[in-house]
């Protein structure tokens, strides 16, 4: 799910004219306008001049403050940004600054100060749109949802057209699980701007939790995306080169994402970045967001640059990639949250690759291929993409063995004296389908239980939905057990309350498949007909647990009533699992390393003949 965040920082509509300094308000004003000019076009060392220039002159000029505070926020200094822009609200207290303040407190990861600094200027300003709009969406990082969601709602009703309250009024009720619901509010806000991206891009994320979407309605769609991002994008046909030959350097290969940190893709390259052989491939990161981590901190020795996009325009950001030199540059969010695909539009790299983050068609040309392996990208699937297949030999992902130190705990079930089943992803996934058959599991293995761990049930809202799922098919509320969101350590060691994890479908457990292997739980899932629906089993047939892969609704169930019967080979296999995922190329960082190289360069090596062709 993409989320844009909050309204624009703005900065007041009387100075945009232009003129030539000279000690009286009337330049001054003028030099401002000059430097708000620059600052909405990423000129930020301009902006930051003339500002100064006006601070010089009058040291109390308070659009000049706040105008200089933002330029500090988009340099990502946001202690500097706080401290112009309060100085500018003691001299001068107005809606606007408090507004841009709570932009600052937003993208300095500080949601409770942001919704104060909201609140601050709603109340000066009652009818102020974009105010009520990022309230919300601080709210909602707050975990306030029903808040949050009225907040969109006070935006809607004071400006019918806001299509950015309406994408973010979705991403809400994606939260609480209400599907349908998002998938509407989605489609409004791209009724009323059809070139707005992330609310398209929300949609196509969104439309995989749908068993009724079939790949070609899904291809369609993102056609669809892809026909908008093209009418704002200029791509390049042709590239920057070094004085050395390529074939005599590292090939340059850059990743954009906004998940370098623990997020499941920082799980999945955490390990293979620090294999990279540095002779065959320099690592260019391009994170979308600052926010970082103990992982962030893990992996940055591994990148050679380490280049902040999230304040620049797709045009920038792919100007600046271009002029890095880029040979292979990975797309790691696909149509996931803080995704950047619209840069891609722009071709700033010969060869562009859609890896890891993703699990479908971006719709866009201009990524030459998907990254994937023979389970996830089986050759009659091939029309689902108009990127190219490229198949690695193993499991197209790598996971990193958690830090934490979680045991592997005996099989519950021989105390217990009855077979837990366990999902610990996002409910979105429980679809209604999912729910029966699980249900059906429920009927048919005595005093069985289902643990259902997910952040959504921290909501009240969301366990009561749930167990009225559940109730519709005679399943009692004693026979389910649901908690919330845990730190990870004590979220591992939930999974030494289960016996057999479930994984849902189409959408199935990718990240909560490798974990709950790693902690010795073995997970059945049931063969899909896309990308996405087949992760989970590339992950088990990667692990040696090709049994554990059902056909259909009614294998699924036999195999797991099958399995929960077998507590003697349930209890033989949870001893050795760990070990035997750990020993597997699912953990293996060295090897999958070794064919990452090898598909980059190869990829480039195509990409050199087809120019060379075409010289020819």
């Amino acid at each position: 799910m993409n989320d844009p965040g909050n309204q624009g920082l703005s900065m007041s509509e009387n100075a945009r004219v232009s003129g030539q300094l000279t000690p009286t308000p009337q330049t001054l004003e003028l030099t401002l306008a000059e430097a708000l000019a620059h600052y909405e076009a990423d000129r930020l060392a301009e902006a930051q001049t003339r500002l100064r220039r006006v601070l010089a002159i009058d040291p109390e000029h308070t659009d000049a403050m706040h105008l200089l505070g933002l330029v500090a926020n988009r340099q990502g200094q946001y202690e500097t940004a706080t401290e112009l822009i309060m100085a500018a609200i003691t001299r001068k207290p107005q809606a606007l600054y408090y507004f841009n303040l709570g932009n600052v407190m937003q993208s300095n990861n500080r949601p409770a100060a942001a919704a104060e600094c909201f609140r601050q200027a709603i109340a000066m300003q009652p009818d102020h749109v974009d105010a009520h709009n990022n309230l919300g969406n601080a709210l909602r990082a707050l975990k306030k949802h029903e808040a949050a969601m009225q907040s969109f709602c006070n935006a809607i009703n004071l400006a019918p057209e806001h299509a950015q309250a309406y994408n973010n009024l979705a991403n809400t009720l994606m939260e609480l699980d209400e599907l349908d619901a998002a998938i509407e509010a989605y489609r409004s806000a791209i009724a009323l701007r059809p070139d707005f991206a992330e609310p398209h891009s929300n949609l196509l994320f969104a439309l995989n939790y749908l068993a009724s979407t079939t790949p070609q309605q899904y291809l369609d769609e993102a056609l669809r995306f892809a026909a908008q991002i093209r009418t704002r994008a200029k791509p390049w046909k042709d590239w920057l080169v070094d004085d050395v030959p390529r074939t005599g350097r590292p090939l340059r290969v850059g990743i954009v994402s906004g998940d370098l940190k623990r997020h499941p893709v920082g799980y999945f390259i955490e390990s293979v970045v620090a294999e990279l052989d540095p002779t065959r491939i320099e690592l260019i990161a391009y994170p979308t967001r600052t926010l970082e981590d103990d992982l962030t901190a893990r992996i940055k020795p591994c990148f050679s640059a380490w280049t902040s996009i999230a304040g620049m325009s797709d045009e920038a950001a792919a100007q600046h990639i271009r002029n890095d030199r880029i040979d292979v540059l990975l797309d790691g969010a696909g149509h996931t949250i803080y995704n950047r695909l619209p840069l891609f539009a722009w071709k700033p790299a010969p060869v562009q690759v859609s890896w890891p983050g993703f699990f479908a068609c971006t719709g866009l040309d201009t990524i030459d291929y998907v990254l994937g392996d023979r389970h996830v990208l089986p050759v009659e699937e091939e029309s689902h993409f108009i990127e190219k297949p490229w198949r690695l030999p193993d499991s197209y992902l790598c996971f990193t063995p958690p830090q934490d130190d979680a045991q592997v705990s005996p099989l519950p079930m021989l105390t217990n004296d009855h077979v837990t089943f366990g999902y610990f992803g996002q409910l979105a996934k429980m679809t209604d389908q999912v729910v029966a058959l699980w249900a059906r599991l429920l009927h048919a293995v005595p005093n069985a239980k289902l643990f259902l761990k997910a952040e959504q049930l921290d909501t009240a809202h969301v366990r009561e939905t749930t167990l009225r799922r559940f109730a519709a098919h005679r399943i009692d509320a004693s026979r389910l057990i649901l908690e919330g969101r845990s730190p990870r350590a004590e979220y591992l060691a939930a999974y030494n309350r289960v016996d057999i994890a479930l994984s849902p479908f189409p959408y199935p457990g990718g990240t909560t498949t490798a974990e709950a292997l790693w902690m010795g739980v073995p997970v059945l899932c049931r063969r899909g007909d896309r990308f996405l629906s087949h992760i989970c089993e590339s992950f088990l047939h990667s692990a040696g647990l090709d049994t554990w892969i059902a056909t259909d609704d009614e294998d699924y169930l036999a195999r797991a009533i099958a399995f929960a019967a077998d507590r003697a080979g349930l209890a033989a296999l949870r001893a050795g699992l760990r070990e035997q995922v750990v020993a597997s190329p699912l953990c293996d960082a060295p090897r999958f390393a070794r064919n990452l190289e090898a598909a980059l360069h190869d990829m480039w090596a195509q990409h050199v003949t087809a120019v060379q062709e075409v010289a020819e």
